[in-house]
C-alpha cells in the first residue's frame, strides 16, 4: 500500500508505502459504526436530572375524599398524572450512557476508516508541518498552496504554534497521533499525516 506525499505547493512528488496491516484493510461498515457510536456514547456526561414524585415540592395531602365526590380517585398531588407532579422514570446524574468495545475492535475501526480514506483518495502525507508564528493566516495560506480547505492535520507531537494558528480555522483541527479518534477521522473532507505520525499510527494499530 502506498501514500501520496504532497510539498509545499501541493504537488504529488513520490508515494510513501504504508503497512497493509493497518492502510491496507477491508472497510468493515458495522465495525466503524460501532465504534463511532461508542466514542460519541462514552463522551456523554450524565447532567440532566430530573424529580421523582418524591422529590417535588407538592403536599402529601388526601386532594378530596375517596369516594362521592364523582372525581377519579387521587392520593396525592405530586402523582405523575397531574400537573407539576413527578416523572414516573426520571433522568438522573448517575445515569451510564458508556459503551464497551474491546481494544482491537477499536484498533481494527481506526483501521478500516483509515483504509478507506486511502483508497478515496482523501489520507495523504507531509513530511512535516509547522508555522514559523502562531498566525492564522500563514496556516490558512499554507493549506491552499496544498490544496486543503477542510482537513484534520495529525503529527507526532503538536507544535504550539501550529495548534494556536489552526484555532480559528473552523475547519480544520489538528492531533496528535495518539489522540486521533474516529469521530474526526469520518468527519473531516481530508486527513493529512507527517511521517513521523505515520510511523506512531502503524506502531500504535500493528
Amino acid at each position: 500500500m502506498e501514500l501520496k506525499l504532497i510539498g509545499g505547493e501541493g504537488q504529488a512528488d513520490v508515494r510513501v508505502a504504508v503497512s497493509d496491516a493497518v492502510f491496507g484493510r477491508e472497510y468493515n461498515e458495522a465495525l466503524v459504526h460501532q465504534v463511532v457510536t461508542a466514542y460519541l456514547a462514552n463522551a456523554r456526561s450524565a447532567n440532566r436530572a430530573q424529580k421523582g414524585r418524591s422529590d417535588v415540592a407538592r403536599s402529601t395531602r388526601k386532594p378530596w375524599r375517596q369516594k362521592g365526590t364523582g372525581r377519579a380517585r387521587a392520593g396525592m398531588t405530586s402523582s405523575p398524572l397531574w400537573r407539576g407532579g413527578g416523572k414516573i422514570f426520571p433522568n438522573s446524574p448517575e445515569e451510564n450512557f458508556s459503551h464497551k468495545i474491546n481494544r482491537k475492535m477499536y484498533r481494527a475501526g481506526i483501521g478500516s476508516i483509515l483504509s478507506q480514506l486511502a483508497r478515496e483518495g482523501r489520507l495523504s502525507v507531509v513530511e512535516a508541518l509547522a508555522v514559523d508564528a502562531p498566525k492564522t493566516g500563514v496556516l490558512a495560506r499554507k493549506l491552499k498552496d496544498m490544496g486543503l480547505d477542510e482537513v484534520l492535520i495529525i503529527t507526532d507531537s503538536v507544535d504550539e504554534n501550529l495548534y494556536l494558528a489552526s484555532r480559528n480555522l473552523p475547519r480544520v483541527q489538528v492531533v496528535e497521533a495518539g489522540r486521533a479518534d474516529p469521530v474526526s477521522l469520518v468527519r473531516y473532507a481530508s486527513v493529512v499525516m507527517t511521517r513521523g505520525a505515520l510511523a506512531k499510527m502503524e506502531e500504535l494499530l500493528a
